[in-house]
């Protein structure tokens, strides 16, 4: 039986990408990424549950993926993470952004871009499914059904 491509190899595949040292990139571009693929995974989880009006997936969305909620996410998973993702989190956390957040604590913000630099790691490597796994355990240990 083939094995199926995962959706960053098939994207590498069709736009001929070479893949790249992980630790090459700084962590605000694994941020930069990591904040489109938590948003889609929350996204999918929700329009798969109940196919509802737009206004309403974008309500049940905006309360998962919300700065305060990423920190609260992030802080939840650091003693499940390697040493490895605990210095990937560590270097988003640290990094100065240039931006702030319009609704959020600057702790908040920074604890958030931590976990958005984790998930964007795991996505550009390859663990998808130890990212799927992590934010379905950090959910249920907040008690945040989505």
């Amino acid at each position: 039986m083939e094995k199926s491509l995962s959706l960053l190899e098939k994207i590498r595949e069709e736009f001929s990408l070479e893949s790249k040292d992980i630790r090459t990139y700084s962590p605000l571009t694994l941020a930069f990424v990591g904040d489109c693929v938590f948003d889609l995974l929350i996204r999918t989880v929700i329009v798969e549950r109940a196919n509802q009006a737009p206004n309403q997936l974008h309500q049940k969305k905006s309360k998962i993926v919300k700065a305060s909620a990423q920190a609260a996410l992030a802080e939840t998973l650091l003693e499940e993470l390697s040493e490895e993702e605990q210095a990937v989190y560590k270097r988003g956390r640290n990094a100065k952004s240039g931006t702030s957040a319009k609704n959020a604590s600057i702790a908040d913000y920074r604890k958030a871009t931590g976990l958005e630099a984790l998930i964007g790691f795991w996505f550009l490597t390859g663990q998808e499914e130890r990212m799927i796994l992590m934010v379905k355990e950090g959910l249920a240990k907040l008690k945040i059904s989505v």
